[in-house]
């Protein structure tokens, strides 16, 4: 074994490197190799050209996180670690040789570990590196890690999602709980077909000081090295010591070179550098559109059924690059903070408010960086800069301030690399209610965000039994080409859509008797809505446009919290008079366009 880091706060900074570079080297075709034959592979160079170990070194020397860092080797190997640790700043006592110098006389990785936690009288917790790993992602934050380690009081083990074509075969899988983050089976090398996780296990792991004596049990009942590799030891520990060990996830890769030849070892470290060359200058700008309540709301808030529709009419762009610092950049329009005279800076204050779109990136970035925390997942040391458009108009009812949200998440996920299954989009509507609900108690349902999540014509059930059940109800796509068409009318000039349904809703939370059978039943939806929605908390601008609509032979609804109406023109003869009328009126009125992925 050689070139395993082992810190321990200490960090126990193992470089094991299970191999040798060898004859591979010297008879390699090209030539371009040889000068490479005999040098460690944890010394080969990594990403960008730089040594794989001086990257670890840097990685966990850089915030002077660790008490201690320790470096395991082999004797074969030692003298080239010694001459590395002098020219790198690292104390060369804290090179531990093993005394092994052949595949024969080797100890194992687990009896090396073991080796360090006694020589060195090892009384605090312990972190676990192998030093030859070559990581896609250079700007992971081991913080992050050590955070996650502390909060969960348990072992930790880092993973990640395998790429196509990597094989099982070659790496610990673990099956991972969505919900506790323990990981509850741990296979070492299985074969092909034998799990269906692609989560991939790797030499990274935290342990407790109160578990490190268990290295001692196992080294007792396991004598050959072919079962002293830390996956060996880690599937003992987890599937049969039952020892709790979380997992938290790293959205990158990992490639161990000691297990691997030349020709892996110059795949992976080309591929890894082409992914890191192109990371820096990636600019992702995502979408999210408003939506229309066709069915149903507001009674998403009180465990109903509903069905809405996102329509291509209206959007919100968010766009994320990379940057020295975290910047957001305000709206010149909604977030202004030039004014033309004082008496503009009121005229706009009073008709428009305090609240634009800034307060919403900044809300979705803290629960965002809260989320993986605790979820486990590891974000890249890298900043951005988040810039916004809309043309949602604002307070009507079409779920801007959450197309915005949602937007700003589509651009965080793609940004640090996390997939669907990191934030499934049911809790993910789930995180963009939050992020309003409780971040800046914007008063909202889960209809919005749902379908502006899955975008289409959804179906939404929000049934008392599944939303206490597993925190989210049931939502199916639809044929949007099965929707009408309708047309929208919404207010130039309207209130705070958020006052409409505050009073219904606390009569809700009261136990008021109407309240909670109009929100069962919708057999008779309209006729129990009308009695609860009545003309003083609809205001007179909806009414208004309920009447108009209505006139002109139109089936009309608000589709969301007021300040707008969507009509269903059963004589497409009276079409244009309506749309005159809603003009003439002073009201904004267009087709609704569905927009369907």
């Amino acid at each position: 074994m050689e070139g395993n880091i082992i810190s321990s706060h200490r960090l126990l900074g193992k470089s094991w490197v299970m191999g040798h570079p060898g004859s591979e080297y010297k008879n390699e075709a090209t030539g371009l190799y040889s000068h490479l034959e005999g040098i460690p592979k944890a010394l080969l160079p990594g990403v960008g050209g730089k040594k794989i170990l001086d990257f670890w070194w840097e990685v966990v020397n850089l915030r002077h996180l660790f008490s201690e860092v320790y470096l395991v080797t082999n004797a074969d190997k030692y003298k080239y670690y010694e001459r590395w640790a002098t020219a790198s700043d690292f104390p060369a006592e804290n090179i531990i040789n093993d005394g092994s110098t052949t595949s024969e006389t080797q100890l194992g990785a687990v009896a090396d570990f073991e080796l360090v936690v006694r020589s060195k009288k090892f009384n605090e917790d312990v972190m676990v590196v192998a030093g030859d790993m070559l990581c896609e992602d250079l700007n992971f934050d081991i913080a992050e890690v050590l955070k996650f380690f502390k909060f969960k009081k348990g072992e930790l083990a880092i993973y990640y999602e395998m790429e196509e074509g990597e094989k099982t075969e070659s790496r610990g899988i673990v099956e991972v709980c969505p919900h506790t983050h323990r990981i509850t089976k741990f296979s070492e090398k299985p074969s092909a077909g034998a799990t269906a996780s692609r989560l991939a296990s790797v030499v990274f792991y935290c342990f407790q000081r109160q578990t490190l004596p268990t290295l001692g049990e196992y080294l007792k009942h396991y004598l050959e090295v072919k079962d002293r590799d830390l996956g060996k030891y880690m599937e003992w520990l987890i599937n049969e010591a039952n020892v709790p060990v979380f997992g938290m996830k790293l959205p990158t890769g990992f490639q161990l070179i000691g297990q691997v030849g030349l020709s892996e070892y110059r795949k992976w470290s080309a591929q890894y550098s082409t992914k890191q060359h192109g990371s820096t200058v990636k600019q992702i700008t995502c979408r999210s559109y408003a939506r229309v309540g066709i069915m149903g709301n507001p009674s998403d808030g009180f465990y109903g059924k509903t069905i809405a529709m996102t329509i291509s009419n209206f959007w919100a762009d968010v766009t994320i690059y990379e940057s020295k610092r975290v910047v957001l950049i305000p709206h010149p329009l909604n977030d202004p903070t030039e004014f033309g005279s004082l008496q503009d800076l009121h005229g706009i204050s009073q008709k428009e408010g305090y609240l634009g779109g800034l307060r919403l990136l900044q809300a979705t970035c803290k629960q965002f960086y809260q989320y993986c925390s605790e979820q486990g997942i590891a974000l890249a040391k890298r900043n951005f800069t988040l810039k916004y458009d809309t043309n949602i108009p604002r307070q009507v009812g079409l779920a801007g301030s959450s197309a915005i949200v949602s937007a700003t998440l589509k651009c965080l996920m793609k940004f640090y690399d996390l997939i669907d299954e990191d934030l499934p989009k049911p809790l993910r509507a789930n995180f963009i209610l939050n992020v309003e609900s409780e971040e800046l108690v914007i008063t909202a349902g889960l209809q919005d965000r749902v379908v502006q999540v899955y975008e289409g014509l959804v179906y939404m059930d929000f049934s008392k039994e599944l939303m206490e059940k597993q925190g989210y109800g049931s939502y199916v796509n639809m044929d949007v080409s099965c929707a009408p068409k309708f047309w929208l009318a919404y207010m130039g000039d309207p209130s705070d859509s958020g006052k409409i349904h505050s009073n219904v809703r606390q009569r809700w939370l009261n136990g008021d008797s109407d309240v909670v059978a109009a929100m069962k039943s919708f057999a008779d939806l309209t006729d129990q809505a009308k009695s609860i929605y009545t003309d003083a908390c609809l205001g007179e601008g909806n009414m208004r446009m309920v009447q108009l609509g209505r006139k002109f032979g139109s089936v009309v609804k608000l589709p969301g919290s007021g300040g707008a109406v969507i009509g269903l023109c059963l004589d497409p003869d009276n079409l244009v008079e309506l749309k005159e009328a809603f003009q003439e009126a002073g009201f904004v009125i267009c087709d609704v366009v569905p927009y369907a992925p």
